[in-house]
């Protein structure tokens, strides 16, 4: 399996206390390490999207906007939950730049897996907004540049919030499914009523468990990727909807991401050639983190 990380992405921090704060990455980084599983990848280096790249998914003038804002020193707060320091905008372009390599490394035949462990997340970012902790939507990036290649993708998104940049970025193109499961009602209070085919909100109330998440799953999301048939599928890999995460009120279990990492890597096994590039996205408790990205990781390694 691929994978792909860079220290650069540990240089963007918002203020102290900041849930998404580098340590999430040193999480992954260093479970994934400390199980053996590094030993196993094709480690490779991210390297910074393109400039002009960006503008696949996102309105160029927001983009001038991120830019314009992007301080010297200190923080400049774009809303109350995210904030750039001068490494930040960096960090995001290694974000996305790893992503969309992966994409192309995996189309190219070099794996048939890709995972990213790389900071800030990106689902929230929508095409002319920054907001959750998300500057540039890395993972619709990705799906921007496997449609250069592919008839059809399928982004699937198990974070605790809904992915709604990625929504927002999709809604009108039919040649990318985008399934989402989140806690509801819940941040970021947007894009869960689109009503398009191409689109599946999976809404959970606070206090669902793994039983229940399995359910809906696959209640939601298998007909969806059968009828779909994408020729890549992408996944927005979040593990903030764990029972001991603070930031949400879903109780899945460690076995649950496995879980859904082994459903994920079936679809693709039927219908993509099992072709899958994964992205991390939320989850901040640090131990937690830490133990599903391993269960993740894994499961893409060993899947089909």
């Amino acid at each position: 399996m691929l994978f792909y990380t860079h220290d650069g992405c540990l240089r963007h921090e918002a203020q102290r206390g900041h849930p998404e704060r580098p340590d999430r990455l040193r999480a992954v980084n260093q479970s994934l390490s400390a199980c053996g599983l590094m030993d196993r990848f094709e480690c490779r280096v991210a390297r910074p999207i393109e400039t002009e790249g960006l503008a696949a998914v996102h309105d160029p003038a927001y983009l001038a906007q991120l830019d314009a804002a992007s301080p010297a020193s200190g923080l400049v707060r774009l809303d109350p939950d995210t904030a750039m320091n001068p490494d930040t905008l960096c960090a995001a372009a290694l974000a996305a730049g790893a992503v969309t390599d992966a994409v192309q490394a995996v189309l190219d035949g070099f794996d048939n897996r890709a995972f990213c462990a790389v900071r800030p997340p990106g689902h929230h970012a929508e095409v002319g907004a920054a907001m959750g902790f998300c500057y540039y939507n890395s993972i619709a990036l990705g799906a921007a540049q496997a449609l250069k290649q592919v008839d059809r993708v399928a982004i699937l998104d198990f974070d605790v919030h809904h992915g709604n940049g990625t929504v927002d970025a999709f809604k009108d193109r039919p040649d990318v499914l985008v399934c989402s499961s989140f806690q509801h009602p819940f941040y970021p209070y947007r894009h869960t009523d689109v009503d398009a085919p191409n689109i599946v909100n999976t809404p959970l109330p606070a206090g669902t468990d793994g039983a229940a998440f399995r359910r809906a799953i696959e209640r939601g999301w298998a007909d969806a990727v059968n009828a779909h048939r994408p020729d890549l599928i992408l996944v927005s890999a979040g593990f903030d909807a764990h029972r001991d995460d603070r930031l949400g009120g879903l109780l899945l279990e460690d076995e649950d991401f496995r879980w859904i990492t082994e459903f994920i890597v079936d679809l693709a096994e039927a219908h993509a050639g099992g072709r899958v590039v994964s992205a991390l996205e939320g989850g901040y408790d640090l131990a937690a983190l830490g133990r599903c990205a391993v269960l993740h990781a894994e499961a893409l390694q060993s899947g089909g």
